[in-house]
């Protein structure tokens, strides 16, 4: 069981107004909160964010019922305080600019300029807290001939090439099975926050961040842009295989499939060896990477015709004793089975009002001084609208309550 009150964070003391829903923007206040950042999420009061309602599945209660909160809502907003609060109203944006003079950063993805027309964009906030450090995430940033439009990590991954690179040679293009985009986008938002919270440290200025999915999708194209860079030759669909690596790809066995990723000569010299194929290693045609690649249709039948002679669980088992980088192809249930899974704790069980407790994923980072903050589960729609405008804005609970009545918190 996770700890219930909060650890010494890299992050402690840093306030964080977290205006952002669905994805890319909850994924990096989380990290935020794991790092010990106190991350106030604001949310409509009527619904709240999007996520709350993608499912089935939901998180179910200790007596298996489920509740009223999917699991794609958990999976981006532990360690978070709600105030579920109308900012469309005059009253409801005070509130908000009244906590902006006590939070480090804002982090936003409504359309460009959506926020302005409430006054809550960031030269309305800077002017309120100079230090304030303000991170809009959009589809395609704030400038350019896409700037208005709508951006989801599905098209993204699409317009962005991802899915050009993604599936089999003859097959559909493909997206990858979890939201990458968004993912990746999360993670520059946090390293972008932490690195303005720094030069602010050094500096006394806040700043703006534009962060755009598109931008992201294209820089995390990492090596298949550069390819493309360096040959102007667009890369295609490989399925499973490497551009730039051969052998790397899955290979059947005689009772399954397994991952080879063969990564230098020395490897592929020793693969040679266990398959009883000491010749190959020293074939002109395969004794470099650099051939391989060049002479990869050539290789990869003799090299299926190896594979399909002995089990997973043998090859497995001699190409690991070996040094030989190989895997199983592991359904999610295995994962989170996995000794070496359970062993680096990546589950860990947080106190939840509904459900009793909650399962999460764990952060995967692991700091030796400053551990990351399991000390709240995704938090219930306004559960700490009252403590939040008490404790940091002084409200009484008359006004408290008076807010409640009129609908604008919850």
């Amino acid at each position: 069981m996770a700890p219930t009150t909060p650890l010494k964070g890299a992050l402690q003391g840093i306030r964080v107004l977290d205006l952002s829903r669905i994805l890319a923007g909850p994924w990096a206040t989380q990290m935020l909160a794991d790092f010990g950042a106190d991350v106030i999420k604001i949310e409509r009061p009527d619904c709240g964010d999007d996520t709350r309602t993608w499912g089935p599945p939901f998180i179910k209660d200790s007596q298996g019922n489920e509740t009223d909160d999917a699991a794609y809502f958990h999976a981006a907003n532990r360690g978070k305080r709600s105030l579920a609060i109308d900012i469309t109203s005059h009253e409801g944006q005070q509130i908000i600019r009244n906590l902006v003079a006590q939070c480090d950063v804002v982090v936003e993805n409504y359309k460009v300029g959506g926020l302005k027309k409430y006054g809550l964009d960031y030269e309305n906030l800077h002017a309120i807290n100079p230090k304030l450090v303000y991170c809009s995430i959009t589809g395609f940033g704030q400038s350019g001939p896409y700037k208005d439009r709508a951006g989801y990590d599905f098209m993204i991954q699409a317009m962005g090439g991802l899915m050009s690179v993604t599936g089999e040679p003859a097959g559909h293009p493909m997206k990858a099975g979890v939201a990458q985009v968004d993912v990746m986008t999360g993670l520059y938002a946090c390293n972008a926050i932490q690195a303005a919270l720094f030069h602010r440290e050094r500096n006394g200025e806040g700043q703006y961040i534009d962060l755009a999915l598109l931008d992201v999708q294209v820089a995390t194209l990492a090596n298949q842009a550069m390819n493309y860079l360096a040959s102007n030759e667009p890369p295609t669909r490989l399925g499973n295989a490497h551009p730039n690596i051969v052998p790397y790809q899955a290979f059947a066995t005689t009772d399954g499939f397994i991952i080879l990723a063969i990564g230098n000569d020395s490897q592929f010299t020793h693969f040679c060896k266990l398959a009883g194929q000491a010749d190959l290693a020293s074939d002109p045609d395969f004794s470099t990477n650099q051939n391989r690649v060049i002479n990869r249709e050539k290789l990869i039948p003799l090299i299926e015709q190896i594979m399909n002679k002995h089990s997973d669980e043998w090859w497995l088992e001699n190409l690991s004793t070996r040094g030989i980088p190989c895997g199983p192809i592991n359904t999610i249930d295995q994962v989170f089975a996995d000794p070496q899974v359970h062993h680096r704790e990546m589950q860990v069980s947080l106190k939840h009002p509904k459900a009793g407790t909650s399962p999460s994923v764990a952060n995967p980072i692991k700091f030796s001084e400053t551990p990351v903050n399991y000390h709240l589960a995704p938090p219930t729609l306004g559960q700490h609208s009252s403590k939040i405008l008490s404790e940091l804005l002084d409200l009484p609970a008359d006004k408290i309550e008076e807010l409640k009545a009129r609908g604008i918190i919850e």
